[in-house]
């Protein structure tokens, strides 16, 4: 036996495994028992002739033959997932689901624009997986998710991304900060005496922040690291420090005078939105229609106010 006789079913559990290395939990997301996910692993294990799965102390993880797997399993699926929106196309069906990864900043903005896109393909179902740059550049390149929504992405990285809105940078301060009333724009010496909220380390923020202090030569003193855009709003708003964030977090505390953006010198940052995809995978109809629509229109969505402001 090999695996030419290994089922669909039993690549889904294996690739789901793959990724959450927890049968538990491949069992509650496919509505199966526990035991059920381990026959179909032994199944498959035995039509490949390897072990797939070992467990390291209290872990389950891949081997080297699961490795080896992983990706054909995954391209099978993902082709036959093709196939089938493919002959939905022929038909005239205007369906399918895509799952977008999201940079956590851009869940600001995102979920307004996917309800503009919904409004014209109301068939299409999407999921949003949400994490840092990091995470979502390995999820996109792994397969996980389809389409990513992020900044520009890292030389190297097997995608192909297109620009499709500005995304500004800026500095904000508690009302009741120094630098609230000072006239600006300040030189970036006056924030010498500040503490700042940062991001954690693989966020986007957090990589364009460390390349603007590095090239005007200012170290800041950094006061706490978080990886929530809210807990770093919140700190902010306590007095806490500063913190370079998205102007697309901050558009409710800035009318309600929760927070301000003192103007500084080199401020804003200015990048774009990018929407990404694997290179060398050919986009299904849902996902091309998907990326044209962030492509075409969600520039002007954004800056016409019409997806509430937010972004990682």
């Amino acid at each position: 036996m090999t695996l030419r006789y290994a089922t669909v079913r039993q690549l889904q559990i294996f690739v789901e495994a793959a990724r959450t290395l927890s049968f538990a939990r491949v069992a509650e997301r496919l509505n199966l028992t526990p035991a059920a996910i381990s026959f179909q692993i032994r199944q498959i294990e035995g039509l490949s002739g390897f072990p797939l799965f070992e467990r390291v102390g209290r872990r389950v993880v891949l081997t080297d033959a699961g490795r080896e797997l992983l990706p054909c399993a995954r391209m099978v699926l993902d082709t036959l997932t093709a196939a089938d929106q493919r002959m939905q196309a022929l038909k005239g069906v205007s369906s399918g689901h895509v799952t977008l990864g999201l940079v956590s900043t851009a869940t600001y903005i995102v979920p307004h624009l996917m309800g503009r896109f919904q409004a014209d393909h109301p068939a299409v179902t999407i999921t949003l997986q949400d994490g840092n740059r990091r995470r979502i550049l390995e999820a996109l390149t792994g397969g996980e998710v389809d389409l990513a929504v992020m900044g520009a992405p890292p030389d190297g990285a097997e995608v192909d991304a297109a620009p499709f809105a500005p995304h500004p940078t800026v500095l904000i301060a508690a009302p009741s900060n120094p630098l609230a009333g000072a006239p600006g724009p300040l030189p970036l010496a006056a924030l010498a005496g500040q503490r700042f909220i940062v991001r954690e380390d693989g966020s986007g923020t957090r990589a364009l922040m460390e390349r603007f202090f590095r090239a005007a030569g200012f170290v800041p003193d950094i006061a706490m690291t978080s990886s929530s855009n809210e807990m770093i709003k919140q700190a902010v708003m306590a007095g806490m420090g500063v913190a370079l964030i998205s102007r697309h977090t901050i558009a409710l505390e800035l009318s309600g005078g929760l927070l301000c953006t003192p103007a500084v010198e080199g401020l804003p940052l200015m990048r774009s939105w990018y929407v990404a995809q694997r290179r060398h995978t050919p986009a299904l109809p849902v996902q091309a229609s998907l990326r044209r629509f962030l492509v075409e229109r969600a520039g002007a969505l954004i800056e016409g106010g019409q997806a509430a402001e937010g972004a990682d």
